[in-house]
């Protein structure tokens, strides 16, 4: 009779605990489901808001198709500056940041050498763009001669790149499961036929949607542009494109260039008579490339699981 007596107390307690951590995790949950549809909305408000005040601009004929010095004033230019500027600079930073990775993972010895590099790339990624842009100003337009131009804004780029690329690469290198090094060594593989056979293609799916996704940065950058690869509208002749000397050259990396963003910034710091709906059509086209970037990420990211899974 005495224990029924003490277990009944017991159970009342265990039933309290047990609801009032029911109460807890209901409200731990709302809470935190208030917080992502708090930042959902916001992400929705901004592109709808976006989409209505240039969606009609950017779909306007001729607005991605005339120069900007046309009659029926478009985005051409700035449109391919974008996507060549973001092309050299991935040439340039996707090289370096696979092979920093890749030493950083399988090669670099622990020691407060590789502590200090993985700093200075934390470091690095850290820095704000204007200030890299400012370095870029100082020392590849002057120092090293390149002047304003795609070579400079695409050098200051990759600036900020790599390390978003290594610390991408390094974590889908981390990623692959250990065993699988170790039957490769174990078969006899080199450490370097090991990473180029097994780990890099095991990997490849993370990397490519982080190449894709650090793109998608990349070409809405504007700060450092403006130091390095200038803000005038450029003057391009696409039937000019053998003589790489012509500052008309589209694919002249020694010539300036204006970018979507950059475009943005520029007529918005100098407003003209109808500017701000060429403001509006720019900003809808760079939201849309950026998305589509987003979206091109996940999808390459899956196919190349799937294949890569499959073989």
């Amino acid at each position: 009779m005495a224990n029924q007596t003490t277990a009944a107390p017991e159970a009342r307690d265990l039933s309290a605990h047990v609801k009032r951590i029911g109460t807890q995790d209901k409200i731990a949950t709302g809470i935190l489901t208030a917080i992502v549809g708090l930042v959902l909305a916001l992400l929705a408000a901004i592109i709808i808001y976006i989409l209505v005040r240039g969606g009609g601009i950017a779909l306007t004929p001729g607005f991605l198709t005339n120069p900007s010095s046309a009659e029926v004033s478009g985005i051409l230019y700035q449109l391919f500056d974008s996507f060549y500027m973001l092309l050299i600079t991935l040439l340039i930073s996707v090289p370096i940041s696979l092979g920093g990775a890749i030493f950083l993972v399988e090669y670099a010895p622990d020691n407060w050498v590789t502590s200090a590099a993985k700093t200075a790339i934390e470091t690095l990624s850290s820095l704000p763009s204007i200030v890299v842009g400012m370095f870029g100003s100082l020392f590849f337009v002057v120092v090293l001669g390149w002047g304003i131009s795609i070579i400079s804004g695409a050098v200051a780029l990759t600036m900020f790149n790599i390390p978003i690329l290594v610390r991408t690469i390094q974590q889908a290198l981390e990623d692959v499961p250990r065993s699988q090094r170790d039957a490769a060594l174990a078969m006899g593989l080199t450490r370097w036929e090991t990473t180029v056979n097994v780990l890099l293609p095991a990997a490849m799916p993370a990397i490519v949607t982080g190449i894709v996704i650090s793109a998608g940065r990349v070409f809405g950058e504007a700060a450092a542009l403006i130091f390095t690869s200038g803000s005038a509208p450029s003057r391009l002749n696409f039937g000019n494109v053998l003589n790489f000397s012509s500052p008309t050259n589209p694919f002249n990396i020694f010539r300036p260039a204006c970018t979507l963003a950059v475009y943005i910034w520029r007529l918005t710091s100098e407003p003209t008579p109808g500017s701000t709906e060429i403001v509006w059509g720019t900003a809808t086209v760079l939201l849309v490339c950026v998305l589509l970037f987003n979206v091109l990420a996940r999808v390459l990211g899956k196919f190349l699981a799937r294949r890569l899974t499959a073989e």
